[in-house]
């Protein structure tokens, strides 16, 4: 009976090194010393691959995979939507449980002035699908959870104030520092915080206590939580449960945010869409793609019981200082399905919208 246990625990730690050995990772070309960024390849899994590629190729670069000869085209020009400068200088691979991919992405971001950034991506090595912190815990447990995490920043802000003030000198930065620190913001909720996975442990990242101006001056820098596995399993969801269990089994953890989905209007035009962020006040937006010409096209509305109401916008009006609308979609979420209409708004014609998760 030993034996057996043995042998299944051996199988069991062969099979999990193969499936991450599977996964390569090499740079998204032309890569150059302000661009280098990952790309996935898991020859077993060429769905896998597909959408963790698109997935940061088209969230990080606005870039729909192979739709043209440079990728970093609109970073590298402030052409992106939010008009800024946009370098990736390094990526890291973490390490994790078997059925997860943790990424660290290193960079800056140059608008009014450059700011560095650090992002972590996750996915699901089972099914490709990005990874959201709050799909991990039950829902009743996220106030727990984010009071746990913002009390641990309390202390380690509180116990450096303390440092502060008991050093045997004083001077104009440090009194500055105090007041920076008194003044932290700690009032972090799951959707804002970012997060990687360890082989035995589970990290959490709060921002800075500083802004821009005050960088210089934070020696505390971003906040990382970490936990054991352990600590946190009673307020794991049993999608958390299932993907760190090593098991080929999936469990869905039930939400659209970050979730790709393909299809297609009026049942001849094939659409790619992803679903980006869903906020408390169930506003959201994601941004969709034809096959054809893969040029994003963005919706923004809300996301609530499980429908979708939004607008497709088509040029923005400099004289009425508004957008003019393109089409306005309506469309119900039924299992992994999006069903609905894309109305023309000058047409008022429905078209039939039908799209199933990648």
């Amino acid at each position: 009976m030993k034996k057996g246990v043995l042998f299944a625990l051996i199988f069991l730690s062969v099979f999990s090194f193969s499936q991450q050995k599977n996964v390569k990772i090499t740079n998204l070309q032309p890569q150059s010393e302000d661009f280098i960024f990952p790309l996935i390849s898991y020859s077993q899994k060429a769905v896998v691959q597909q959408k963790i590629n698109t997935f940061l190729q088209v969230d990080e670069l606005e870039f729909v995979p192979n739709s043209g000869k440079n990728p970093y085209q609109l970073a590298s020009t402030a052409t992106n939507s939010y008009q800024n400068y946009l370098y990736f200088y390094s990526w890291k691979r973490l390490g994790t449980p078997r059925n997860i991919l943790s990424l660290e992405m290193e960079g800056e971001a140059s608008g009014a002035y450059p700011e560095g950034f650090t992002n972590y991506r996750n996915f699901d090595l089972r099914t490709g699908n990005f990874i959201n912190l709050e799909d991990l815990f039950q829902p009743n447990s996220y106030f727990k959870i984010e009071k746990i995490i913002n009390d641990k920043i309390k202390k380690r802000v509180k116990d450096y104030i303390i440092e502060l003030k008991a050093a045997p000198t004083r001077d104009q930065d440090k009194d500055d520092q105090i007041a920076m620190y008194q003044d932290c913001f700690t009032e972090n909720t799951l959707p804002y915080l970012k997060f990687y996975f360890g082989r035995n442990q589970f990290t959490i990242v709060a921002g800075r206590c500083s802004n821009h101006a005050l960088r210089a001056l934070d020696d505390l820098g971003s906040h990382e939580i970490v936990f054991k596995y352990k600590e946190l399993e009673k307020y794991f969801s049993p999608f958390a449960k299932n993907l760190l269990s090593d098991s080929e089994k999936v469990i869905s953890p039930g939400s659209i945010q970050n979730k790709l989905y393909k299809g297609k209007i009026d049942g001849k035009y094939p659409i790619m869409l992803l679903v980006k962020q869903i906020y408390d006040d169930n506003s959201f937006t994601c941004v969709y793609w034809y096959v054809k010409n893969k040029k994003l096209i963005e919706w923004h509305g809300t996301f609530k019981n499980n429908h979708i109401s939004a607008t497709e916008d088509d040029y923005h009006d400099e004289n009425l200082k508004e957008w003019i609308p393109r089409a306005k979609i309506e469309a119900h979420l039924k299992g992994t399905k999006i069903v609905g209409t894309w109305q023309d708004y000058k047409t008022k014609k429905n078209l039939n919208l039908e799209l199933e998760e990648l």
